[in-house]
């Protein structure tokens, strides 16, 4: 496979998913692999903390790549995620077929380039959303243990 893992051209994003050889627009990339699991099982590892990389395909299969760090697929960023940088567009889109997803480049693209994939905007807003929970739980834990003292 033509493809590279290394560090994310994004700040702070961690590692990137690189190409060595050029893709023509609409070209198969590689396939999106991982767990199969329920969206209620997903809910669960949530709720523990034990969300990672899902690809949500319908109503009750999601893939969670989490835990299976063989597949490169999972190393794919957004380029309009949290932290942009100038220049640093999508080059790929997540595509379904049955029961598994593809990413599919939606322009040319260059050997070295780095696979950018829109995670939608769906996505981000659950990110704000739980990140927002977060900052919450984390005030009212800070505000107990103040009261506590």
């Amino acid at each position: 496979m033509a493809l590279l893992v290394k560090k994310s051209r994004i700040p702070g994003a961690g590692k990137g998913l690189f190409t060595t050889k050029p893709y023509k627009k609409d070209q198969r990339i590689i396939e999106y692999r991982g767990e199969i699991i329920e969206w209620k099982e997903y809910s669960n590892r949530v709720k523990e903390n034990k969300d990672g990389y899902l690809f949500f395909v319908r109503r009750n299969l999601c893939i969670d790549a989490f835990s299976t760090l063989q597949y490169k697929a999972r190393y794919a960023n957004d380029a309009q995620g949290f932290v942009r940088v100038k220049g640093l567009n999508n080059n790929c889109v997540y595509e379904t077929e049955g029961d598994r997803c593809f990413i599919v480049s939606t322009r040319n693209i260059k050997a070295g380039e780095e696979i950018f994939v829109d995670y939608t905007r769906d996505y981000w807003k659950v990110m704000r959303h739980n990140i927002n929970l977060i900052k919450k739980q984390e005030l009212k834990k800070n505000k107990n243990q103040a009261k506590k003292k």
